[in-house]
């Protein structure tokens, strides 16, 4: 977004900027990160990533596609799930149908995890939307299918990146932050509360999740006055 201090106003701008404006600094901020994350864990390869916020309206989702997108655009094979299961963006975001998705997966045990990935405008980046939002998120992502769902994922992925509710809102994120490689926890500058970010690691620390590092998010980078989110 960009922020016009006459006004005091935010202005809309495309999320996927890392396809939009290549070349701007917010892209190339999106691939210092690329890099740091590929030397945040040592012992093994980092194939699963939760990305998720303390509070609601962090930008999150924001941060996951254009993650993805950088990912890919590295020869990464990259799988991008929306499992915010009670708010989901990521259809829209990519202009995608989320007739189907990871709660048809879930809940449909003859189901397969490639009958409903769907390519996006981005070589090399896939998408799997969340689908109908169920009456029970948490359920769902506690289930043996998930878990199975994950095994299968890893097996035709390089990477697959989750993009998930606020921690302090619903347990799902720790749910999906047990089971996987890594977290980042996205900081939204001025919007959050320091005990609202320390209680959310706190959560993340409880089900034993590696915290990868925090994006700090809607920064004042230079003097054209963006913020980014």
């Amino acid at each position: 977004m960009k922020f016009n201090k006459k006004s005091g106003e935010l202005k809309e701008r495309p999320r996927l900027v890392v396809n939009n404006e290549a070349n701007s600094a917010t892209s190339e901020q999106f691939r210092s990160i690329r890099t740091n994350l590929k030397f945040a864990v040592v012992d093994k390869d980092l194939q699963t990533i939760v990305v998720t916020s303390a509070t609601p309206s962090s930008g999150k989702s924001t941060i996951s596609a254009n993650l993805a997108a950088t990912f890919a655009s590295g020869d990464k094979k990259v799988l991008l799930v929306d499992a915010d299961l009670r708010k989901p963006t990521v259809h829209t975001t990519f202009n995608l149908s989320n007739q189907y998705g990871l709660t048809t997966l879930l809940s449909d045990r003859e189901s397969g995890l490639n009958s409903f990935v769907q390519s996006s405008q981005i070589n090399g980046l896939y998408v799997l939307t969340s689908g109908i939002i169920p009456p029970n998120p948490s359920e769902l992502l506690a289930s043996k299918k998930m878990s199975e769902l994950l095994y299968e994922m890893k097996s035709y992925y390089d990477l697959i990146i989750f993009d998930t509710p606020p921690v302090l809102s619903v347990t799902d994120s720790q749910i999906l932050a047990s089971e996987t490689d890594g977290v980042i926890l996205v900081i939204p500058m001025g919007q959050v509360k320091s005990d609202e970010v320390f209680k959310a690691k706190t959560s993340l620390e409880m089900v034993k999740s590696t915290i990868l590092g925090a994006i700090m998010n809607r920064v004042e980078l230079n003097q054209d006055t963006y913020y980014y989110s």
